[in-house]
């Protein structure tokens, strides 16, 4: 499995790394730990990225100076992240790297160059302007990536307690998906999962009083919506039934934002899986990764979103 970690050494970031000891990931891997440096550098032709390191180089003017600092800041952080990585996963191949500018996109850029399976980030980051404006590095990273995306918030908990997790469904190839990713880990004893659809039956109506047919019709699409749900949840139960996961279903009427968030709060979860059906069109990535950026802006828990 290839892992990309965005880290900027906040405490969001640190908890990013945390958090990946109960996101069931296998125990050999392949990580890169990428840190980028928010700096501005002149045309490609007065720098390089070094192969291997990709450490960034800027000329030794003084005016550069300062982007200097700020470069080897970030490879210092990366080499820090990548050490810790290495304790909690001795046998992952753990590196680690740096590159310049925008956080967001430079993130984007490397998961679309090297094509992980998993690109994880903090929830936020150092900039107090990022946890302000909705673009934050987080939100794009969500709505932009082509891989699946895990936007990771440590909680406070006992050692060794069971891991527990949400999983939307809607019926769609991306809600599947979430369930077959959570199936193929490998999950703690009594971790257990919640699967829940949000439904939103069609009420009677004034008009139903007058017309009986109309009332008639509401009926019978609710009660086709309804199986549709059985067949939804019956089919995700038998995905993970070979998982080792204490699995409860709840069906809940409202919005599947608001619902899976209150849901993960009762439930106590751990991370809210939710799918997403990935295309190589940015502005389709872009209406498509709404949903998902607005649990991740308002979920308590960490939030994978997964293509």
């Amino acid at each position: 499995m290839k892992i990309l970690i965005g880290y900027d050494g906040s405490d969001c970031a640190e908890a990013a790394l945390d958090d990946l000891t109960r996101a069931g990931l296998p125990s050999r891997a392949e990580a890169i730990v990428l840190s980028v440096a928010e700096i501005w550098l002149p045309p490609p032709s007065s720098y390089e990225f070094l192969e291997g390191t990709r450490e960034v180089q800027i000329p030794d003017e003084p005016v550069y100076a300062k982007a200097k600092a700020k470069a080897q800041s970030a490879l210092t952080q990366a080499h820090q992240a990548q050490q810790r990585l290495q304790i909690n996963f001795p046998k992952w191949q753990v590196s680690a790297e740096v590159a310049a500018g925008s956080p967001a996109w430079e993130i984007v850029a490397r998961a679309d160059e090297w094509k992980p399976a998993l690109l994880v980030v903090g929830s936020h980051g150092r900039s107090a302007l990022g946890r302000f404006v909705l673009g934050s590095v987080a939100q794009r990273v969500v709505t932009e990536a082509r891989c699946s995306v895990r936007v990771a918030r440590g909680r406070v908990e006992e050692p060794n307690t069971p891991v527990r997790l949400i999983v939307g469904l809607d019926g769609s190839l991306g809600s599947e998906t979430a369930v077959r990713e959570v199936a193929r880990r490998s999950w703690g004893n009594n971790s257990a999962v919640r699967l829940i659809v949000a439904s939103d039956p069609i009420p009677a109506t004034i008009m139903g009083q007058v017309i009986p047919a109309i009332t008639s019709a509401i009926n019978e699409s609710n009660r086709v919506d309804n199986v549709r749900i059985e067949t939804i949840l019956e089919r995700a139960q038998g995905i993970l039934k070979t998982s080792g996961l204490a699995v409860t279903t709840k069906v809940e009427s409202g919005d599947p934002k608001q619902v899976l968030i209150a849901e993960a709060e009762e439930f106590a979860a751990d991370c809210i899986f939710v799918g997403s059906t990935g295309t190589s069109n940015r502005l389709e990535r872009f209406v498509m990764g709404s949903v998902a950026a607005s649990i991740v802006g308002r979920a308590h828990c960490s939030v994978e979103v997964v293509r």
